[in-house]
């Protein structure tokens, strides 16, 4: 019978860090039991959807130019629509990124005068030049939105005495983002969102309020869409587009705040009724089946890299022992030469472009330089193997995706292989007991 180490052993992995990984694994049997249970959930949840909505073969038809009566792309949006359990959906290949699909719905929910409150401090790097932080042109600070942000507790919750403060008048919608991006702080729960939704709409009534939804999409058994959120956003070439939906965005919510992104995706008069698939329909449909089981597996593969790295003395965020919300596995590694070693690990790891050494560079969109580790079928896609961070103190690195569980293991077991070869402290306790 063939021997697994021996596989592993060829790609460069020690039997040392092999069996520091075994052992890990044998104490994670409950988490994971329970991520499939998740997962099992989700699926079936996807797949009502899909059954509800008659999905067929005549959905997966290309259409082109203005897209007119697309049949796969309505019905995909219905399917969206019923599975995030919201009004209407708007999904779309023309939708570039996450951050793409964010600076829509903020600005066709946001009219000049209007301010914008972000609930858990900064936003994401590459929405603050959309919101007017950093000036840029085309902001929302351009076309007359004011900005407030209301800084998170140390323990990295929500304030909810300072954004009843910071509420007024001109508070027009609230921004939250669910997953942790590239802060230190806990990612946030359903629970969590649910009870600020209702906070907020309790201290204003009409306030509308939109979570940045990426990386967190069936992690749970809900959404923060079941809770009132009045718009969850995304992209497909994270979590729900299952790692075979090569560009696209969503968003899903109540049908007023869809309609507005429709008209500010094409143009006034044209909303949602244009719009050609492309050819990339079959994609979308089949990546967002399969996205249920695909998150689960970049979820253990998560878990998995903390239970490593935490009895080496690297801070994990989330700790391997907590419940995590996303995908996203944060560890600190206290250097730039630990974040080039664990990006190469991950690089060397991947079907594509392994014999590629990622660098740090400057970035669209990113005040310091980014390093990035990603050899996938789908440029930028998160959903599948990979690990960025920026190049500032506390030197984390931010690893994320798995298209499988099997995947998702050999790549933390690599990044954890090239930082023992690059002597960083703290590896040479693996082999120890744990």
């Amino acid at each position: 019978m063939a021997d697994t180490f021996e596989m592993m052993a060829a790609m460069g992995i020690s039997r040392e860090v092999y069996e520091y990984g075994s052992k890990a694994l044998k104490s994670l049997e409950k988490r994971f039991k329970k991520i499939d249970e998740i997962a099992e959930y989700n699926q079936a949840k996807v797949l009502l959807a899909m059954q509800k909505n008659r999905v067929s073969a005549a959905c997966f038809a290309g259409t082109t130019g203005y897209g007119y009566d697309d049949v796969g792309r309505d019905t995909l949006e219905r399917v969206y629509a019923d599975t995030f359990h919201t009004e209407a959906a708007l999904v779309r290949p023309q939708i570039t990124c996450g951050t793409h699909a964010l600076a829509v719905a903020l600005s066709a929910n946001l009219r000049p005068g209007d301010e914008l409150l972000s609930v858990n401090g900064a936003p994401y790097d590459t929405l603050q030049e959309v919101i007017g932080i950093r000036p840029g042109p085309c902001s929302l600070a351009e076309n007359g939105v004011s900005y407030r942000q209301v800084d998170l507790k140390r323990n990295g919750r929500f304030d909810f005495k300072k954004i009843e403060k910071a509420i007024n008048d001109k508070t027009a919608l609230v921004a939250v983002q669910r997953s942790k991006g590239y802060d230190e702080r806990p990612s946030f729960s359903v629970k969590e969102i649910a009870e600020l939704t209702a906070f907020v709409k309790r201290v204003k009534s009409g306030l509308k309020v939109m979570v940045d939804n990426c990386y967190g999409e069936f992690t749970e058994l809900y959404e923060p869409s079941d809770f009132g959120a009045d718009m969850v956003v995304g992209s497909l070439i994270k979590n729900p587009g299952g790692g075979l939906a090569s560009v696209g965005g969503y968003i899903c919510g109540t049908a007023e705040c869809v309609e507005r992104c429709g008209y500010r995706l094409s143009a006034p008069g044209l909303g949602r009724e244009v719009g050609a698939n492309l050819g990339i329909i079959r994609e979308m449909f089949q990546g967002f089946f399969l996205a249920p089981t695909v998150t689960a597996a970049a979820e253990k593969g998560a878990i998995f890299a903390a239970k490593l790295y935490d009895p080496l003395g690297f801070k994990c965020i989330p700790a391997a022992s907590e419940e995590r919300h996303d995908i996203i596995q944060a560890v600190e590694l206290g250097s730039e030469k630990a974040m080039l070693a664990f990006c190469k690990g991950i690089q060397l790891a991947a079907p594509v472009d392994s014999y590629v050494t990622p660098l740090p560079w400057d970035m669209p969109g990113y005040e310091d330089k980014v390093i990035m580790a990603a050899g996938a079928f789908v440029q930028g896609a998160s959903i599948e193997l990979s690990a960025d961070g920026p190049i500032r103190p506390p030197y984390a690195v931010y690893f994320q995706g798995g298209l499988t569980w099997a995947h998702a293991k050999l790549g933390i077991l690599m990044s954890l292989q090239k930082m023992k070869d690059a002597g960083i402290p703290g590896t040479e306790k693996i082999g120890q007991e744990l």
